[in-house]
């Protein structure tokens, strides 16, 4: 049951119990997401150090490849830029290679220019995509020293949007913006990360609107779309057109009431990305730690691609009991 239907009497509901059927594959795989055992593929290491362009000027001594590379151990690992010059420097001392190693200084400047076009994941088939929105701290003062100190919280904070795939827990798309964007803008932006098919998008009441439909219908006309609409809202169609997916989701509400929508479209699938949400503040961090909006949109995409490394590695099958 949502959490709003049933907030009047909260109180007098158990909690559900769960049980992780796949207990001892799950324990494998969160002690795999602290292994330091790095693999460095033929082609990584031929693009280590770029290629000379020819072009006027001191050329460049690092690849996008070993910028990306210090990004993702500063984020797996939680250590600042000193810090993970040096992890990435011993980790090519272990390994016994020969490679050119950044400096703080240049994955500072160079990780806020990172090209990152590829997608995230590159789904077999036809997905299902679950989209929602969270909120991301910025640096600043904290709580502790506003209270000690005195004066107004400035802290302004980011929006990080995201769409998984609630089968396999994957993130297939991510976009940063500032609190001005709302989510339903961002929604065309999600679609086009995701080079395949759609099959369904599930969303909360916040994207209810013909602009997210439009948007939809554009890319895949076939996609349903699954998004509670307003309580207030009417059908919306004319005499001489066929109903919208809308307004069968408000005819059914209607007809049947809320629960029963959301138990037959399968709505509370998209419970899973609040999952995602948490899964990502609890490894990666609930404050993004560089300065600048540029260098804030790599640092998601980057810190989604670590997410889903740690995902792939194994996830939980749990049942409910009771």
């Amino acid at each position: 049951m949502p959490y709003k239907h049933n907030e009047p009497r909260r109180h007098r509901i158990p909690k559900s119990k769960y049980k992780v059927e796949n207990w001892g594959e799950y324990n494998r795989a969160l002690r795999q997401c602290g292994s330091l055992t790095i693999w460095v593929t033929p082609g990584a290491l031929a693009a280590w150090t770029p290629a000379v362009t020819g072009r006027r000027g001191r050329p460049a001594a690092h690849s996008d490849i070993a910028i990306e590379t210090g990004v993702m151990l500063r984020l797996a690992f939680g250590r600042p830029w000193r810090q993970t010059e040096g992890l990435l420097r011993s980790i090519v001392q272990i390994l016994g290679m020969e490679l050119p190693v950044p400096d703080y200084t240049t994955l500072a400047r160079r990780s806020a220019r990172l090209s990152l076009a590829a997608a995230l994941m590159k789904p077999n088939g036809p997905v299902t995509m679950v989209i929602d929105s969270s909120g991301l701290k910025m640096v600043g003062a904290s709580e502790w020293h506003l209270e000690k100190h005195g004066g107004k919280l400035r802290r302004s904070r980011r929006k990080l949007h995201i769409a998984i795939d609630p089968d396999s827990g994957d993130i297939l798309a991510a976009e940063l913006t500032t609190t001005e964007d709302g989510d339903a803008s961002q929604v065309g932006p999600l679609l086009d990360q995701i080079p395949g098919p759609v099959n369904a998008v599930l969303a909360d009441g916040a994207y209810d609107g013909d602009p997210v439909y439009r948007a939809i219908s554009d890319r895949h006309p076939t996609a349903a779309v699954i998004i509670p609409p307003r309580a207030t809202t009417v059908p919306g169609q004319k005499a001489d057109t066929t109903p919208t997916q809308r307004d069968h989701h408000i005819q059914q509400i209607a007809e049947k009431g809320r629960m029963s929508w959301q138990a037959t479209t399968g709505y509370g699938r998209r419970a899973l990305v609040e999952t995602a949400f948490f899964r990502c503040k609890v490894l990666i961090g609930r404050s993004l730690r560089a300065r600048t909006l540029p260098a804030q949109k790599v640092e998601a995409r980057i810190a989604c691609a670590v997410l889903n490394r740690m995902t792939s590695l194994g996830m939980p099958v749990s049942c409910k009991l009771a």
